[in-house]
């Protein structure tokens, strides 16, 4: 009975000892899986937070068309992408103009102008849709309406710049977006499309242009502008008119056309580099603008030859400018290369740089031209009026190009500098310049190419340039200083009789 007892006794303890074995391996087997699962789990869910790490968007600059009816909406949508190996989480993703914006963003079906701790997984996406309401009759509501939404993650910021359209114009936005340096642009037959006919427009005064990028008058196409027109720039924007192409601007005393930024509050009247140029390479026929006033740009007007190139003949057409004003420019009012301009009853002021720059080459002509330069938005050391005999080509060789004829007649240059006026000729080559029957304020010695001028006089001779009112004072030395000329009334309509006449656009 004992050894039954025993035996029976070491049986159930080799099978328990069996079973606890399986058990106890099945423990591990579980703990394991348990711990693997765990460690792929924590694989999946860790997070960068290394700051080198960066979003990737579907675009820099979201342009949203905003649908004019009585009021604009319209959806479009943005890809945020991670293309890390690792989950990140943005801190904040936000619109500028917070709850005042005009935009409006929804961040993975969830609305709201603000949205904080986003995560995106490794090498996954997020779509964020945008939507904006603009009432395009507000008067009060500037042509182009922008913000930015701002991603901060890791302690980095990024942006995607909104943009939309603000009251009912005319918009002008690029159609081709080149990758050759040139800026993007739009065409006056709305598609860039080379194989239509050249095209006649006009531009009535009905509605603002505005233009978003640049607008080309591409070979043989004409822009006509009628009276009153408002034309505004977008910030880096502006009109080119290519070789060929041709543009008149008509407007009047009345109704000059005014081409300027795209802001429109107070704080922007007099900011300048609000927008590029208007550039001209050699038209069909003369570009002529009358009674226009260009302000706030980064170069008023740009005029040259296309291609410039040592050979290329002067333009065979001109640049004319009557009764019109070039105001404010960041850089330079009135910039030449190897071109024909002739300006009469017109002003060029208040330039960062140069009022008027030649860089070689054309023949120019400034009758009863009043070029004043009092900029007060920096130190300026450079001259009104500067012109130089070469230019330097796009492989960075100096080119001499003759200047057949620079002549002022019946004008003003003047400022706030001791020389504003200055021509430098390297020789061989020469410039062919002439001042008479002018005021000039300089230190530099024209000789015998200065004739019957009032030199250097004092600050006496605008009503009030701190305020750009050109108008020639009581005392202004440039009264009876000009000689008689075909143009019998001055900017304002004012007839120049009795002779003498006055020096600059305006007749006192």
């Amino acid at each position: 009975m004992i050894i039954n007892s025993m035996t029976k006794s070491i049986h159930n303890f080799h099978k328990n000892l069996k079973y606890n074995y399986f058990s106890m391996k099945n423990v591990f087997i579980l703990i394991f899986l348990s711990s693997l699962l765990t460690w792929v789990s924590c694989r999946k869910d860790e997070i960068i937070t290394d700051s080198s790490a960066k979003l990737s968007f579907s675009t820099d600059t979201l342009i949203v068309d905003t649908v004019f009816a009585t009021i604009g909406s319209t959806t479009r949508r943005i890809v945020v992408y991670n293309k890390n190996n690792e989950t990140i989480s943005i801190s904040s993703i936000s619109v500028s103009g917070g709850l005042s914006s005009q935009f409006r963003i929804n961040v993975d079906g969830i609305s709201g102008n603000e949205h904080h701790d986003v995560q995106i997984e490794a090498n996954d996406s997020l779509f964020i849709f945008v939507e904006v309401t603009i009432d395009p009759n507000n008067s009060l509501s500037p042509f182009v309406v922008e913000n930015d939404l701002i991603f901060l993650t890791n302690g980095n910021q990024q942006k995607v710049h909104l943009v939309a359209w603000g009251q009912n114009a005319h918009y002008f936005t690029p159609k081709v977006f080149p990758t050759n340096g040139l800026p993007n642009y739009s065409c006056l037959d709305g598609n860039c499309d080379g194989s239509l006919p050249p095209v006649n427009q006009t531009w009535i005064n009905d509605k603002p242009y505005v233009i978003y990028g640049y607008l080309v008058i591409d070979s043989a196409d004409v822009l006509n502008i009628d009276p009153g027109v408002q034309v505004h720039l977008f910030n880096k924007s502006g009109i080119w008119v290519y070789k060929g192409g041709n543009l008149n601007v008509n407007g009047t005393l009345a109704e000059p056309v005014t081409f300027q930024g795209t802001r429109l509050d107070f704080a922007f009247k007099d900011v300048p580099g609000q927008w590029d140029r208007i550039w001209i390479n050699e038209g069909s026929t003369n570009n002529i603008f009358n009674y226009a006033v260009i302000k706030n740009a980064y170069i008023g007007i740009q005029a040259e030859t296309l291609p410039f190139e040592p050979n290329t003949p002067i333009s065979s057409n001109q640049l004319i400018l009557k009764n019109s004003q070039i105001h404010n420019c960041s850089s330079i009012g009135l910039l030449a290369t190897n071109f024909q301009i002739e300006s009469e009853n017109s002003l060029i002021t208040n330039c960062g740089q140069f009022n008027f720059m030649v860089n070689g080459g054309g023949k120019y002509i400034f009758n009863h031209t009043t070029i004043a330069n009092y900029w007060a938005d920096g130190v300026r050391q450079t001259p009104a009026v500067y012109a130089q005999n070469y230019y330097q080509d796009i492989n960075g060789a100096i080119q001499l190009r003759n200047i057949d004829s620079l002549v002022y007649n019946n004008s003003i240059i003047h400022g706030n500098t001791d020389n504003e006026f200055y021509v430098e000729a390297i020789s061989p080559g020469i410039i062919n310049y002439s001042v008479s029957y002018s005021v000039i304020k300089t230190t530099f010695g024209g000789g015998a190419n200065f004739s019957n001028i009032v030199l250097n006089p004092g600050n006496s001779l605008f009503i009030d340039e701190v305020n750009h009112n050109y108008h020639l004072s009581a005392i202004s030395p440039a009264r009876g200083a000009a000689t008689v000329s075909s143009l019998m009334v001055d900017k304002d309509g004012v007839s120049r009789n009795p002779p003498p006449p006055d020096a600059g656009a305006y007749e006192y």
